[in-house]
């Protein structure tokens, strides 16, 4: 599971990775929050249209029709490649669809069918809309196939999933055919291979923040900025050599985790030593790191108090990012042991580039 991205971040990931962006009016606070719960999220869903045009697709996904009121996507991607981004917060775009393939997503390992429609996926998923009429005979340009393979990498790699945590409407809700004309198995082999390199984008972004840094604006604090982004405010700190009582100043370019080497230079991120005696079950200081970075990679809930202890909250967060991250030390499939490379991993989604 994860937190659901800020409007902030997910431009800040989308243009890291190389996508055409454009901020539709009101779509920081469109959304069906008020109908049900957004998030945690598991993953994202290819959807095709059934339009042609762009500004009609556009305006149908952001308003909606009879019965169905928008936003029905998160994003829509246009023939272009152009992402226009039109909700944030729960959309109506997944439905009810199968609870097996939620738990498949989770875990990242082949999909079953798709025979039940028992779980609620507006909840649970990213959803991008493609321009498409959907008959099979439309054709995808490769610019649009490319933008929706480095749309999905972006969401993937803020939330450090796997191209399996990508998948179609088709392979989600029985009875569904889109995205039809391309096959979902080649678009994850594409971004699985994606997720392999850096993020190879630019371009700036509004608010004072580019595909990799942040512009200081007066009266910001560190703690404020990483609230706005939605990154760990101490994470910035480190990435950018700055030490207590952690001042900035208007005009400053911060570089944010994740994008490279450190402003003004200086290594990448290297996790702290894996401690020993961490356990569950057992006291130890190093299980408040351990919490610390489960709480700012969206397993372990805010509200939980840090503590020595390795109790039954901290298990199931880390059976969790076990299961997620093929992470199994024992052997068993709801494992609670973070190990060496697990507790690696978690500080990089964490704090890393």
């Amino acid at each position: 599971m994860a937190t659901p991205m800020s409007p902030d971040r997910l431009v800040t990931a989308l243009r890291a990775e190389g996508v055409k962006v454009v901020e539709r009016p009101g779509w920081r606070t469109h959304n069906r929050n008020g109908k049900g719960p957004w998030g945690p999220v598991n993953g994202v869903v290819i959807h095709h249209t059934v339009t042609s045009g762009t500004s009609n697709t556009v305006s149908i996904c952001e308003n909606g029709y009879a019965g169905l009121p928008g936003p029905l996507c998160h994003g829509v991607i246009a023939k272009d490649g152009t992402v226009y981004l039109i909700g944030n917060g729960r959309a109506n775009h997944a439905g009810r669809g199968d609870g097996d393939v939620l738990r498949a997503v989770i875990a990242e390992r082949p999909l079953p069918a798709a025979d039940q429609a028992d779980t609620d996926g507006n909840t649970h998923f990213y959803g991008f809309e493609c321009e498409n009429l959907g008959d099979g005979a439309d054709p995808w340009p490769d610019v649009q196939l490319e933008a929706i393979e480095r749309a999905a990498t972006a969401v993937c790699r803020v939330h450090g999933w796997g191209a399996g945590s990508v998948i179609g409407h088709r392979e989600w809700q029985p009875g569904k055919v889109d995205p039809k004309g391309f096959g979902m198995g080649d678009l994850r082999s594409r971004i699985a291979a994606r997720l392999k390199g850096r993020p190879t984008g630019g371009g700036s972004s509004t608010g004072g923040t580019t595909a990799s840094t942040y512009t200081v604006r007066p009266g910001e604090t560190l703690s404020g900025i990483g609230a706005k982004l939605k990154f760990n405010w101490k994470a910035i700190a480190q990435a950018n050599g700055i030490p207590a009582p952690y001042v900035i100043k208007p005009g400053q370019q911060l570089k944010l985790p994740g994008s490279g080497t450190p402003a003004g230079g200086g290594s990448s991120y290297s996790p702290p030593p894996f401690p020993a005696g961490l356990a569950p079950n057992h006291s130890s200081p190093s299980a408040r790191g351990l919490q610390q970075a489960l709480k700012d990679t969206g397993w372990l809930d805010p509200s939980v108090p840090l503590s020595d202890n390795y109790g039954p909250q901290t298990q199931k967060a880390v059976a969790g990012f076990n299961r997620k991250h093929n992470l199994f030390t024992t052997g068993q499939p709801d494992d609670p042991a973070i190990g060496r490379r697990g507790w690696d991993l978690l500080h990089r989604l964490a704090y890393g580039n």
